[in-house]
């Protein structure tokens, strides 16, 4: 999801609770095929996603399909009022898939009776426990932003 997100072998290991040995292979197969870039600092190797390659947006709209978050990007921008800015945080800007989606919405007069409803079909659509925060000024990107209408994205 966060392409500036580095990862190392055994932290791969752990988060899937596979073997060194089968993490090892995918990353080689994932570098050889230049969706990761790798960087090696002391005797460690750190992973990364490669931006500049061509299927780079595809792959990560294929996860973020898998995740809800198109759909939770759409659900939040049709009725929300007039939003400035939608930002992941927590576990999932990390690249983390803990299950909890933690959302910050930044806008002048938001609805905030309609999110009262919202969080529970989304919650429905996309079986992930999701959090949201409303704030009426906009702020500093601490995690990966979805959206931001002053930079028109």
């Amino acid at each position: 999801m966060n392409s500036k997100t580095q990862s190392h072998l055994r932290g791969l290991a752990d988060e899937f609770g596979e073997s060194t040995n089968a993490i090892r292979k995918e990353l080689n197969n994932l570098t050889q095929a230049g969706i990761l870039t790798k960087k090696t600092d002391k005797n460690k190797i750190e992973y990364q996603a490669n931006v500049a390659h061509p299927f780079f947006s595809n792959i990560q709209e294929i996860i973020r399909k898998y995740l809800g978050l198109d759909r939770l990007l759409e659900q939040i921008l049709e009725r929300m009022g007039e939003v400035s800015q939608v930002i992941l945080i927590g576990d999932i800007a990390k690249g983390i898939d803990s299950g909890k989606i933690e959302v910050v919405v930044t806008g002048d007069e938001l609805n905030e009776n309609y999110i009262l409803g919202l969080t529970a079909k989304i919650e429905q659509m996309i079986e992930r426990k999701v959090v949201l925060t409303l704030l009426d000024h906009r702020m500093p990107s601490p995690g990966l932003t979805l959206f931001d209408k002053e930079a028109g994205s």
